[in-house]
């Protein structure tokens, strides 16, 4: 654990070692909030809530959490340090833990720099705070199923700008999952049991769940499922790597 944290350390304290973070954290914070007073509505609405807010949390994600994970792994083996990193007394699952959770512990920075929108509700109304932290949550554990993701291409290409673009498309893939258009392609000639799976793997369909005040376990379960299933690619792809 000792060495989980070192990494952890040494990875979150990068972010704020160049212009990336700030710069990452005022286009996360302008546009959040372009999107929740100018094409949500948030005024003209007329309801005491951040639900125009966290409806656009998964599209910004959707590009900011991978201009994140592309450097982690892409830059470390473009610049050989990773050779020195897999020397160090650490094993490659503290490394592989250390780095997501000091780039997912940025994400959420960046997230709970928002917390002027939740005072703003407040003061114009009287929210639901439970449902708007449940939003929070929602929102989180959502960065860090797209962070998963991304840290694991990151580990297959020295190029940054292709763990970028491949990122991208997966995680666009998993948000478009549980979309209607999407799931009419598989009707007709795909039993309703596979539809209902694609359409699980939807994560607009959990985050949803989770923002309306519903954090229900298997919502939950998906969002560490998920994880899982990609720090543990992620540490295949490194094994796999160090064997070339």
């Amino acid at each position: 654990m000792h060495n989980v944290v070192t990494i952890f350390r040494r990875e979150f304290a990068s972010y704020f070692a160049t212009p990336l973070a700030f710069v990452f954290i005022v286009i996360f914070l302008v546009l959040a909030g372009l999107f929740a007073f100018y094409i949500g509505g948030f005024y003209e609405r007329g309801q005491a809530d951040l639900a125009p807010f966290f409806a656009y949390h998964p599209w910004l994600y959707l590009f900011l959490i991978p201009a994140i994970s592309m450097r982690l792994w892409a830059e470390e083996r473009k610049s050989g340090t990773i050779e020195l990193l897999m020397t160090l007394p650490v094993t490659l699952w503290q490394a592989v833990l250390g780095k997501y959770l000091a780039a997912w512990a940025f994400a959420g920075v960046a997230l709970a720099l928002t917390f002027p929108m939740w005072i703003t509700v407040n003061y114009l109304g009287d929210p639901d705070n439970g449902t708007i932290l449940a939003a929070y949550i929602g929102s989180f554990l959502t960065a860090g199923g797209f962070l998963a993701i991304g840290v694991c291409i990151s580990a297959a290409t020295r190029n940054q700008v292709i763990a970028f673009i491949f990122t991208v498309a997966i995680c666009f893939a998993f948000l478009l999952a549980g979309f209607a258009l999407v799931l009419s392609l598989f009707e007709g000639w795909a039993p309703q049991p596979i539809i209902d799976a694609i359409a699980s793997l939807s994560f607009l369909t959990h985050f949803n769940s989770i923002s309306k005040g519903v954090i229900d376990l298997r919502d939950l379960l998906y969002f560490a499922t998920v994880i899982a299933a990609w720090l543990v690619a992620n540490a295949i792809v490194l094994e796999l790597k160090k064997a070339d």
